[in-house]
């Protein structure tokens, strides 16, 4: 009787076997493993489903967003009952019965097959499996696409064609059952195919269906696909069709796919808890464990290649052996390579999946933290930040500081001086010790969000890495020694060699690393501060000297650079050469040591097995060397992450009610202990009470200290805790429309918003503009002058519905009749009862009558005064102009239909098409063409010597088959003695082949870096040079955002792996037109099947191009948004949170991100579209190769090498379409970068002024000038006409935006007249050299711009004037202040006051004691005590200039010679103050 348990059935399977099947070519045991192979993938699936039901699973392995079937994103409430099709878990569907039915015939078949004449218990197993098959579907009767079912089918294909292929094709009864099973099989795997991936009973009216046309309105077709339009990406094809017609727009693409919103991946992952990593490994933990799976199925599927090509050889060359046997490996290779193919699709969508989810979540996670953390300036900093934080100047006044060499010797020589240092850090780790800790700058926090979140992101994306490199390293050497057994030790001794000398390589490189990320901080610090100030900056004309102190950090990162990729090739080289003397101490070992043949079945299966090997070491410090950077990155991601948040609003009870109280309450500036307010005690009952007191005094400090953003030492509060209507000193605003801002995250109301609009004297402004309040005011509020910006800001305090108002000094910049309405109708009026008024201002004598007390703040500590008694102007201390009946202009647009364009910030440009060769030879030419020539060389002496040592081994393992004392051969080889006689040589050749390859390797690798540095240094220099000198009208239409995106991310795709990109398609096109080349020159056959095959890879790609461009460019375009949003946050803080909006610029900040990263999707599922097709392309086509070299008779030796070559061509054709596609990508970024060389630049002037011009003795004469802002727009001066006096004083007076401040830039050539000409000193200002004029009158702004840095640099940034000269005008100015030359500055001057700002700017003035001072309301934001001080120290010091003061207090202009009064653009008087027409300056009032 026969035992039939299972075991035995597992014994006596492969004899059954064996004596049931008909002849084959595969063993007995190996027949039966592929048969079983279903059945073992039904266990692993019940384990699996068993694993499902634990009770309790990691939440890293459950899907962090998950569709619910009741969700909101199909219109239910939460709690409602569904529809009665969606609360049927289970439905009766034909698809469901055809799947049954089908599956009962499977289970038929096999149970025929038991049931045969010769009786077999093989496919017992197989029908076992079809049994759970039918029993899983109707249990489960799936509504969506069976993924088990799917594995189990897609073993029994496998199996089953596998054993098909390799027996004789008889109508054997066996035969006959197995094709009914892969019949069956096949149409259960098309009806899979067809079966949704969603739930079909749940609402998709919100998703756009797969196949038709985009729709931006709805959800992508990702989430309701059919599996096999997943499986090809085929849901792509609408979105293609589009992009191959036109360019594509941002209505033409989809919204993201429900699991990539960031509103849902942003909710979620706040809610885990533990440090950054560990949040991002639970929130992508699935997505992780399926690449693990899929890394190590395409690692298994790599390396199955060489085992089958040595199989395949092996069967050519057995004469004995039937064609079908070699044949039936062929196939093997491609069910591989489909698999692997289809693999790589998976892998590319979860790997992004995860990329994008872990990205997007870093992003709005760091934008949480900018909204809740603790503003510290950069003077709380410790001393180690000092040396990086130092002012323009600095490079000037230190001899050491490194400056850009002159010509390349010096560049090589420093370089590797630094090169060779660094060999000390080795020896002496602990002489370089990481610095300190320290607060992130703006720099940094903008680095942080462009580099360190894509740096941990793409860990994720290339996550399989970790798993898949040193699987691959580890299956290679395994294979290697099982290929030729124990003499692979000898290579692997040079792989450990070369990972010992890594490990301190590794160290070096992590150091340098190090400083250079903190190098490109400090580089996108003062990118950041230039670019925000690059309009002061040429008012007086230190442009090129800041821009010269860019480029010595530019050039510091640039040597850096150099550095670490040195040793990055100093790392690869060594892999390279421990690749290349793998083989030949390996094959060295097998020949002569252990004296085996190296035949053609061993040559080349091991060629590809080291070439494998030499891929897997190069990966392998490459990923070390990532690793280490990500781990830096996260570390200062971390860093950032548990900085201090600012402290909720404190309160303590006491037994009086008060809104708002300080008792005996101190306060610091955050992350210092120097105290600003001391002990004091205030109430602030309901009401206006005005906070007065000298410049830095501290009464912005209290405000602050009221919002809660100082840091308390001692004492009692009572701070609001609700929202506040803040209006700061430096008024913010948004790139936005004037409503916009005023609303800000408030509901509109008709009535309240008209009643604002009065009472902040903004009705006639809104007249002037065609589109009134909708009109765009541009970043930060270019498009208004200073008057209006701060009328802006503080309707939106007023509109709001907070109780509390902080108003810092909103009546600096208006005209007294202005300021009187504000006062009268906004703070006096009814929009402020019942709400508590804290304001700040110096123009007492305008609140004395509506305020209910008056505070001074003296060295930190308040007073409450009599305010009938409190420091005033007189009612005449206000210069105004009269009162007017018409709308009046703004000071930089006429005031017209067209005053305000529909948008003020221009549309980022995007090129149409391809990217242009002009484009391309830019970038060529900056990497110098002597460099790209030698690179070229290099590249094609690498491909050669490949060529030559693949040829080596094939003329080697031929030679065997002639055992002569010499190869007989008219060839390179005639000399050369046959192996078995001596192998000496041929080894000493193959060697010297390997070292010859490494040496080449190395020198392209420094060429590379050498065109990096160039093209990158004279790139980066020509960008700068361009934008600092383009129009100014430029920085008006350009947000600060957009022009930092392509200074910091373009550039930084120009410094990055753009050359390497060059140097891959150059090196694929030699690779490719070498393997024609040999290909041609066997058959002409491989060579009509390679053109045609060419030609199918051309034409998919060129359908993939469009799109994938238009792609790449909104990408681009959207990520301006999202670094302006962060730019605007930083400015914008305070008063973000104060009106705790903060909620608000999340969801924002959100939006955005969902904007960039959906363009970013798309792309990279466009990606796998491409890749899809050019794998399995590249699968079939290997597949035929293979058959023609089959089947063309040639000798197995030039087969090997044929094949390799066709494997070389298929693999460069379809390398080349994707590296060019991307190449073509990442030109998008030059393609930006280059747009900025074309930016229209300032006419420069052709008059070179005398040495002395303008002399002291020279006049100012206005000769009928009308000026235009830009064309489209009226003149905003018309037809003036006026001459001031050498040497005299001038107040320029008028209303908000008569056109004063215009009228002081035409000085500085700003605007260039239309007619009529501007003479200085006898000499026309549009026609002198723009550097020599604005470097010789100085114009000093409202808001004067200061640079980090000493005292001493903010004064004399040129270092023109000597230390003593600096520091008695210092002592003159700020003695009260304490300040010395070496008194740090923060980046705009944020450690001081805004009056002592305009101090500083002030010294500033006095220094230079140009012969003509503009100042634009320069002491605005001083008291009037002061005020006077320095308007007798600027009379006294100035006494020779000729001062140019607009101004709205008497006390800046009462000592004026001169007048001049505009009004709407025009003259309205002017003449001597105290002249004929003097009465028109003191009489405005009574006007």
């Amino acid at each position: 009787m026969v035992d039939t348990s299972p075991a035995t059935q597992l014994v006596l399977g492969p004899a059954s076997f064996s004596r049931s099947e008909s002849p084959s070519y595969l063993s007995t045991k190996a027949a039966f493993l592929i048969s079983i192979v279903p059945t073992l993938i039904t266990c692993c699936l019940l384990l699996f489903r068993a694993f499902q039901q634990a009770p309790y699973r990691p939440k890293s392995f459950r899907n962090f967003v998950q569709e619910e079937p009741h969700g909101p994103e199909h219109g239910f409430e939460q709690g409602s009952e569904l529809p009665t099709n969606a609360k049927n878990t289970r439905i009766h569907s034909p698809l469901l019965i055809a799947f049954l039915t089908l599956s009962l015939i499977g289970l038929i078949t096999q149970v025929g097959a038991i049931l045969l004449p010769v009786r077999d218990l093989t496919p017992l197993p197989r029908a076992l499996t079809w049994a759970v098959l039918i029993l899983l579907t109707a249990t489960d009767r799936p509504k969506t696409a069976p993924f088990g079912a799917l594995m189990i089918l897609s073993g029994f294909l496998s199996s089953q064609v596998l054993l098909l292929v390799q027996i004789p094709h008889t109508l054997s009864p066996v035969n006959i059952h197995r094709g009914c099973e892969v019949v069956v099989a096949l149409l259960l795997v098309w009806l899979i195919l067809c079966m949704p991936l969603r739930d079909p009973t749940w609402a998709s009216h919100d998703i756009s269906p797969a196949y038709e046309k985009p729709d931006h309105q709805r959800r992508s077709p990702e989430d309701n696909l059919t599996l096999w339009q997943f499986m090809s990406v085929g849901w792509m094809s609408s979105l293609i069709a589009v992009g191959s017609k036109r360019q594509l727009n941002d209505e033409d693409v989809w919204q993201l796919s429900l699991e990539f919103q960031h509103r849902i991946l942003h909710d979620k992952f706040r809610e885990l808890a533990g440090s950054v990593v560990r949040r991002l490994l639970v929130a992508n933990g699935l997505d992780l464990l399926i690449l693990l799976c899929l890394g190590v199925l395409e690692a298994f599927s790599k390396f199955a290649g060489p085992v089958l090509l040595q199989q395949l050889l092996q069967a050519m060359e057995n004469p004995s052996a039937p064609r079908r046997r070699a044949v039936t490996f062929a196939v093997l290779a491609l069910l591989v390579r489909l698999v692997a193919c289809q693999s790589s699709v998976f892998s590319l969508w979860y790997s992004r999946r995860s990329y994008e989810r872990s990205r997007g979540e870093m992003i709005t996670m760091l934008y949480e933290k900018t909204l809740s953390r603790q503003i510290i300036g950069e003077s709380a900093l410790s001393d180690t930040s000092k040396p990086s934080d130092e002012g323009i100047g600095s490079a000037v006044r230190d001899s050491n500081t490194v400056k850009e060499p002159q010509g390349t010797a010096r560049v090589v020589y420093k370089t590797f001086r630094r090169f060779g240092q660094s060999l000390k850090r080795v020896i002496w780790p602990g002489s370089s010790h990481q610095a300190q800790k320290q607060p992130a700058s703006i720099g940094k926090i903008f680095n942080l969000m462009r580099n360190d979140v894509y740096e941990v992101a793409q860990r994720f994306w290339e996550f399989q890495t970790i798993i898949r490199v040193p699987l691959s390293l580890v299956l290679s050497i395994v294979l290697v020694w099982k290929l030729i057994g124990w003499p692979c030790l000898f290579g692997i001794v040079t792989v450990i060699v070369a990972q010992s000398v890594n490990v301190l390589i590794t160290r070096i490189l992590l150091q340098y690393e190090r400083e250079r990320r903190q190098v490109t901080d400090g580089k996108l610090k003062k990118v950041t501060q230039y670019v925000g100030a690059i309009r002061h900056l040429r008012w007086y004309g230190w442009q090129d000297f800041w821009q010269e102190q860019i480029m010595q950090a530019r050039q510091q990162e640039l040597r850096l650079f150099i550095v670490t990729g040195l040793w990055r090739s100093t790392i690869n080289v060594a892999n390279y050469l421990a690749s290349g003397l793998f083989p030949v101490a390996a094959f060295y070992a097998y020949t002569a040591l252990a004296g085996q043949p190296l035949r053609i079945d061993v040559a080349f299966p091991a060629l590809q097995l080291f070439a494998m090997l030499e891929s897997s070491l190069r990966n392998v410090p490459n990923l070390i060397t990532v690793l280490l950077n990500a781990n830096i990155a996260v570390g200062r991601i971390e860093d950032f992450m548990v900085e201090p948040d600012k402290d909720d609003a404190i309160t303590t009870s006491y037994p009086r009610k008060s809104v708002l109280m300080l008792q005996a309450a101190s306060f610091v500036w955050p992350g210092t202990e120097h105290y600003v307010l001391r002990n004091i005690s205030l109430e602030l009952p309901m009401g206006l009470t005005v906070i007065c007191g000298k410049v830095a005094a501290g009464k912005t400090a209290l405000l602050q200290a009221l919002l809660g953003e100082l840091e308390q030492r001692g004492g009692g509060v009572v701070l609001p805790n609700d929202v506040v209507g803040y209006c700061a000193q430096t008024p913010w605003l948004q790139s936005m429309s004037i409503r916009d801002n005023i609303l800000f995250i408030s509901p509109y109301e008709e009535t309240r918003y008209q009643q604002v609009l009065e009472a902040c004297a903004l009705t006639q402004d809104l007249a002037t503009f065609k589109h009134g309040d909708l009109s765009h005011v541009g970043e930060n509020g270019i498009g208004l002058s200073g008057g209006q910006k701060a009328r802006v800001a503080l309707a939106r305090a007023v509109y709001s519905r907070a109780k509390i108002l902080f108003l810092d000094d909103p009546l600096s910049a208006l005209d007294h009749q202005t300021a009187e309405t504000v006062v009268s109708k906004c703070l006096g009026g009814p929009l402020t009862e019942g709400r508590t008024v804290v304001l700040v201002t110096h123009r007492i004598g305008l609140c004395r009558n509506v305020a209910r007390q008056v505070v001074e703040i003296s060295n930190g500590k308040a007073h409450v005064i009599d305010k009938d008694t409190s420091p005033t102007e007189e009612g005449s201390n206000a210069v105004s102009s009269a009162p007017e009946d018409k709308p009046k202009q703004d000071e930089t647009n006429a005031a017209d239909d067209a005053a305000v364009p529909e948008k003020f910030i221009e549309d980022e440009k995007r090129v149409h098409g391809g990217v242009k060769a002009a484009v391309y030879w830019e970038y060529i030419k900056a990497g110098k063409l002597r460099w790209w020539a030698v690179l070229i060389l290099a590249l094609a002496l690498h491909r050669v010597v490949g060529l030559g040592e693949t040829w080596f081994l094939k003329k080697w393992g031929e030679a065997y088959d002639r055992p002569v004392t010499t190869v007989q051969s008219a060839s390179l080889f005639d000399d050369l003695p046959s192996p078995e006689v001596g192998i000496k040589p041929w080894l000493l050749g193959f060697f010297s082949l390997a070292v010859l390859q490494a040496l080449v390797f190395f020198i392209g690798n420094c060429i590379m870096i050498v065109i990096i540095y160039y093209a990158g240094r004279q790139m980066f220099r020509d960008v700068m040079i361009r934008v600092s000198h383009a129009t100014f009208r430029f920085y008006d239409v350009t947000p600060l955002g957009r022009l930092m995106n392509r200074l910091t991310s373009d550039i930084g795709t120009v410094d990055g792996n753009i050359s390497q990109q060059f140097e891959d398609v150059a090196f694929l096109a030699i690779t490719w037109i070498s393997s024609i080349v040999v290909i041609a020159s066997v058959t002409p056959v491989f060579l009509v099947f390679s053109l045609a095959l060419t030609t199918s890879f051309v034409l998919i790609f060129l359908r993939f191009l469009p799109t994938s461009q238009s792609l790449r460019r909104l990408e681009m375009v959207s990520l301006s948004p999202l670094m302006s949003n962060f730019g605007a946050l930083l400015e914008g803080l305070t008063t973000v949170r104060a009106f705790r909006a903060q909620s608000s610029f999340q969801d924002r900040i959100i939006v955005v991100t969902d904007a960039f990263q959906k363009m970013d999707h798309f792309y990279w599922s466009l990606q796998a579209w491409l890749m899809y097709r050019f794998d399995a392309l590249s699968a079939f086509s290997t597949f035929l190769l293979t058959l023609l070299a089959l089947y063309t008779g040639v000798s197995p030796g030039l087969t090997a090498f044929v094949l390799v070559a066709a494997s070389g061509f298929v693999d460069s054709t379809h390398a080349l379409c994707k590296r060019y596609g991307q190449l073509q990508m990442d030109f998008v970024s030059v393609e930006r970068v280059v747009e900025l060389l074309h930016l229209e630049q300032e006419p420069p002037g052709a008059i070179d002024p005398p040495a002395r011009w303008p002399s002291y003795n020279g006049d100012i004469v206005f000769d009928d000038v009308t000026i235009r802002y830009t064309p489209h727009l009226d003149p905003s001066l018309t037809g003036i006409s006026f001459r001031i006096p050498a040497g005299s004083t001038t107040a320029l007076l008028g209303r908000t935006g008569s056109g004063k401040s215009t009228l002081a830039l035409s000085l500085l050539a700003i605007m260039k007249p239309e007619s009529g000409r501007i003479m200085i000193d006898n000499i026309d200002i549009s026609k002198v050299n723009t550097q020599a004029l604005r470097s010789r009158i100085t114009f000093l702004a409202q808001e004067p711009v200061l640079f980090p840095g000493s005292m001493r640099h903010n004064l004399d940034p040129l270092d023109e004037h000597a230390n003593d000269a600096c520091d008695a005008v210092l002592q003159r100015i700020g003695a009260t202040y304490h300040w010395t030359l070496e008194t740090e500055i923060e980046a705009g001057g944020k450690n001081l006051s805004q009056g002592q700002r305009q101090l500083v700017g002030l010294a500033r003035a006095i220094l230079r004691r140009s012969a003509i001072v503009i100042l634009d309301e320069a002491t605005a934001s001083i008291d009037t005590e002061t005020a006077m001080q320095i308007q007798a120290i600027l009379r006294e010091e100035l006494q020779e200039s000729t001062v140019i003061t607009i101004a709205h207090r008497l006390e800046a202009v009462k000592d004026a010679d001169f007048f001049i009064r505009l009004d709407e653009g025009k003259l309205k008087a002017c003449g001597p103050a105290n002249g004929e027409g003097g009465g028109s300056m003191e009489g405005s009032r009574e006007e």
